[in-house]
């Protein structure tokens, strides 16, 4: 998958500082790449988003796609990511972080590790549509599905929590946990995050 992603042609490569606003013009194959980014301590993706994730010593994010002007925000603020996007194409994004504790994903949006993704406490909430690809080496992991979300959950949690609905679709065959508690939801109504459309 990584190296699908890098062998992605880049006609035109523009650097961003922090909290800043990224926006590309249309029709232009393109990588845009945040710079300054700050330690990324909470990732939250909204719409028509694949994630890439993987571990590093330094914090960056990277946008592969023509439709970014479209709809589209990627923003780092406080430690917080936010990347959202509308478009009928999907925004490509690979994000490296070395500090992640929080993933809340939305809408369609589809999430992916590259390799092992360590963290000593990582929280993960799906919502709507969206869907969770993740090998991980936690000490401590919280797993939420919600909606018709789907997780496939692979590696090794030292202490595990995993919440699901009857709707949602878990897979844990690869995943190994040493202290595990399942419960399953009851349903509800989709869930609309408050800030959705802030970027429409």
């Amino acid at each position: 998958m990584k190296t699908l992603i890098l062998t992605i042609a880049i006609a035109v490569s523009t650097l961003f500082g922090i909290s800043q606003t990224t926006y590309a013009a249309t029709g232009t194959q393109q990588v845009t790449q945040l710079s300054g980014v700050s330690n990324i301590s909470e990732i939250e993706v909204h719409g028509n988003v694949q994630v890439y994730l993987s571990e590093g010593n330094t914090n960056q994010v990277k946008v592969y796609n023509n439709y970014y002007a479209e709809n589209a925000l990627v923003q780092d603020e406080n430690g917080v990511l936010r990347i959202t996007s509308y478009s009928p194409e999907k925004l490509v994004v690979w994000v490296t972080a070395n500090q992640l504790a929080k993933l809340s994903a939305y809408d369609n949006a589809e999430v992916k590790s590259f390799g092992k993704f360590s963290a000593i406490d990582l929280d993960v909430k799906l919502f709507n549509n969206a869907s969770a690809k993740l090998d991980m080496d936690t000490f401590s992991a919280s797993i939420s599905l919600d909606d018709c979300t789907t997780a496939l959950l692979t590696g090794k949690i030292a202490n595990g929590n995993i919440q699901y609905t009857h709707a949602s679709a878990l897979n844990t065959t690869g995943l190994e946990v040493s202290n595990l508690v399942t419960s399953v939801k009851t349903h509800r109504p989709f869930h609309m995050h408050p800030t959705e459309f802030a970027a429409l």
